[in-house]
């Protein structure tokens, strides 16, 4: 695995072509233009649910503690359309994200340091995969940038899998190598049940039983969005046992 050490200003960079992004494919479309990536969301669902992510993290980085704030999902403003509740709320979580202390507490939901430099990535993939539900419903559909995108794989082999973010339970067992054709990144997964281990293979020894089961090759973003749920496995180039990309999927 080759891995990539972002900073906070490369997330809250992203954040920030992502999001305007993702408000002016919110704008262009009719309210009730169904999000093809979501099925059964229309493109007002998909607002508000960013939206509300965004108010959950700010509450989350203003409680001050490492223990799981109570959410409340707040009601869309009665005088605001959707595009301009998620613009006041986007600017409102950037200028927090911009401000905090990485090192301050703030709970997450990972197997990770409860602090708040866990927010700033999280809120960029969350927002870029986002992006691309709302193009995609506008018939556009950027790939997400190579660089964040690869970042995104990393943030599910080692964030959403270890917190049991698995969309299906099941008991697979095996290798899985993932490789960012256009990223020069490549990730090694081992499944055990419903453990999962992310493989350093700068430290693996060659008595280690790290040979690959399956092997999916793709652009940086096609391999998030897979993971995420939104395309097929089948659109990237698979080898290898594909039953054990199930194990793989959060989204």
């Amino acid at each position: 695995m080759s891995r990539l050490h972002h900073t906070k200003d490369f997330w809250i960079g992203a954040l920030r072509t992502e999001g305007p992004a993702f408000a002016a494919a919110v704008s262009e479309a009719p309210p009730e233009t169904p999000v093809l990536s979501c099925p059964g969301w229309t493109v007002t669902d998909l607002a508000h649910h960013l939206t509300r992510v965004y108010v959950w993290a700010g509450t989350v980085l203003t409680a001050g503690g490492t223990t799981r704030p109570e959410r409340h999902d707040p009601e869309p403003p009665a005088d605001l359309t959707p595009a301009q509740w998620y613009v006041r709320e986007y600017e409102r979580i950037t200028a927090l994200l911009e401000a905090a202390d990485p090192e301050a507490p703030a709970w997450n939901f990972a197997p990770q340091p409860k602090k708040a430099a866990f927010w700033p990535r999280r809120m960029a993939h969350e927002t870029a995969v986002h992006r691309w539900d709302a193009q995609l419903a506008i018939g556009a559909g950027d790939p997400i940038e190579a660089k964040l995108a690869a970042d995104g794989v990393s943030e599910v082999l080692d964030t959403w899998l270890p917190a049991g973010r698995r969309v299906q339970p099941g008991q697979w067992r095996g290798v899985v190598q993932l490789t960012a054709t256009d990223a020069a990144q490549e990730w090694y997964l081992r499944l055990r049940g419903e453990g999962v281990a992310l493989l350093d293979t700068a430290t693996i020894l060659d008595h280690d039983d790290h040979r690959a089961r399956a092997q999916v090759a793709g652009t940086a973003s096609d391999l998030l969005l897979a993971l995420m749920g939104r395309i097929s496995f089948d659109a990237l180039d698979v080898a290898g046992d594909p039953a054990l990309l199930g194990g793989l999927r959060v989204g």
